[in-house]
């Protein structure tokens, strides 16, 4: 996600693809939901057949309920108290996830903000082994401009299902919901989606199959992704286009220049298309849609806030495509080390102007971070005496948006143009190119992307532990 505070491509046949865990079995998500604008209401029914890739006996599976952050109550809010005012258009508003019932297994709703459904096995899941699990929820909606709710213009649909937490480190990995930055962390797996709604709208992230009744049904089958998520809209528009073979499509509310954005999307694309490896999935679509930073990326979508200046639309949307790299297909620890992937994120659209000058200057925007960071650290270090500038540690760590921007993102950006700087450029891309090629499908560990440069002749490691620790002086 990005907070903004208000070459000639090879055939992609001819590439090898960076998927999520190729060849493994994988769990799959089975969901059927329709929506009904009058109650502000999802209902859904899904399948998940989920797989023991462990090593272990499982005898309860944990499911993260993102959804149940934007009840009255929660303890750990999804929007802070400085952008809730924008947010919730209308004033207070909620909503929440209930799980009507689970066949397959017993369950219960825990974790430390009722987060975690816990669905206890009827008998062990032994590895390899599968099970087959058929949730029937609601989700009500907030009427609220963020990643789940309805929104000024549009509704968006992302984390609104029970995902089954990833398995890291001999244990189910379960993270609270967090104002500052993006809590996620998931395994891939298979999806077939199906979402009903209303004839007047139109689902920006899926295909439309069928229409009739007063309704038309929209489908998504992908494999390989680590989560799925949609934008409803009566009011989009929509442009066209192709990189590297990829189909690449735009849709918008209101936008002065939607070609110049598409374009945007598309040389950006391929531009890390080239640069870090084969894009890996069959297209991609950005949506301009109500959120309050500057956008949020799922595999294959990528929203944009539709208060953006026409100035700022470039390096957000090259900002978001990066994490098609860094979180889609590449995933790590975003609860707590967010630098992993937003600063490579943010590094990789200033790269993008590198590779491409007409939207910017490289090192201009490299600057930019410099001076807001140290702004950022002489501000705390007045009021507070010292600042707290470590990389590595969890989103709740975070003081507010200020500090995460800075620290995650314009520090990010800093880390990895110094290690272009020691390193080389192209050392360093030969090391990014290495991360996605043996991390693609997988969580990768911080020291994961540090052993992927140096083993291009990097040797990025102190300068690394320098950053994320909070010990080197900018």
């Amino acid at each position: 996600m990005r907070k903004t505070f208000v070459a000639i491509c090879l055939l992609l046949a001819m590439l090898p693809l960076v998927g999520c865990g190729g060849g493994e079995k994988k769990t799959s998500y089975d969901i059927d939901a329709e929506y009904f604008p009058a109650e502000d209401l999802l209902r859904c029914e899904m399948t998940v057949n989920a797989v023991n890739r462990t090593e272990n006996a499982l005898t309860s599976l944990p499911f993260q309920l993102w959804a149940n952050a934007y009840r009255e109550g929660a303890k750990y809010a999804p929007v802070s108290e400085l952008y809730a005012p924008a947010a919730y258009y209308e004033g207070e508003s909620y909503g929440d996830i209930t799980v009507k019932a689970l066949t397959g297994a017993a369950f219960t709703i825990g974790g430390e903000d009722e987060n975690i459904l816990y669905a206890a096995l009827p008998e062990p899941l032994y590895p390899d082994e599968s099970v087959s699990l058929t949730f029937s929820f609601e989700v009500k909606l907030a009427h609220v401009d963020h990643r789940l709710g309805v929104g000024e213009h549009n509704v968006n649909l992302a984390n609104f299902y029970p995902i089954l937490c990833a398995y890291r480190a001999g244990g189910f990995y379960e993270t609270v919901y967090s104002e500052n930055g993006d809590p996620f962390v998931s395994e891939c797996a298979d999806y077939d989606v199906t979402l009903t709604v209303p004839a007047s709208y139109t689902v920006a992230g899926a295909v439309l199959n069928e229409e009739g009744g007063g309704k038309r049904v929209f489908t998504l089958k992908a494999e390989n992704v680590r989560d799925v998520a949609f934008v409803l809209g009566e009011h989009l528009d929509r442009v066209d286009a192709t990189a590297c073979g990829i189909p690449v499509t735009y849709y918008y509310i209101e936008d002065e220049s939607p070609e110049k954005t598409l374009r945007a999307a598309c040389d950006s694309l391929a531009c890390f298309h080239e640069t870090f490896g084969a894009y890996a999935y069959p297209a991609y679509t950005v949506v301009q849609t109500d959120f309050p930073y500057g956008g949020m990326e799922y595999p294959m979508l990528s929203m944009i806030s539709s208060s953006l200046q026409t100035e700022q639309i470039p390096a957000v949307v090259a900002h978001e495509t990066a994490h098609q790299w860094w979180y889609a297909m590449v995933g790590s620890n975003q609860f707590e080390e967010a630098w992993q992937d937003e600063g490579l994120a943010e590094w990789s659209a200033a790269y993008f102007l590198k590779c491409n000058p007409l939207y910017g200057d490289y090192r201009e925007t490299v600057a930019a971070s410099e001076r807001s960071y140290r702004a950022f650290f002489s501000v705390s270090a007045q009021i507070k005496g010292e600042a707290d500038t470590r990389m590595s540690r969890p989103l709740t760590a975070y003081t507010g948006l200020y500090e995460y921007r800075n620290v995650a993102y314009d520090k990010g950006v800093i880390l990895f143009d110094r290690i272009m700087d020691v390193a080389g450029e192209k050392t360093l891309i030969k090391g990014l190119r290495n991360y996605v090629a043996k991390y693609g499908g997988k969580i990768a560990e911080a020291g994961d992307l540090v052993s992927c440069l140096d083993a291009a002749g990097a040797h990025a490691e102190e300068l690394v532990r320098s950053f994320t620790e909070g010990k080197c002086v900018i």
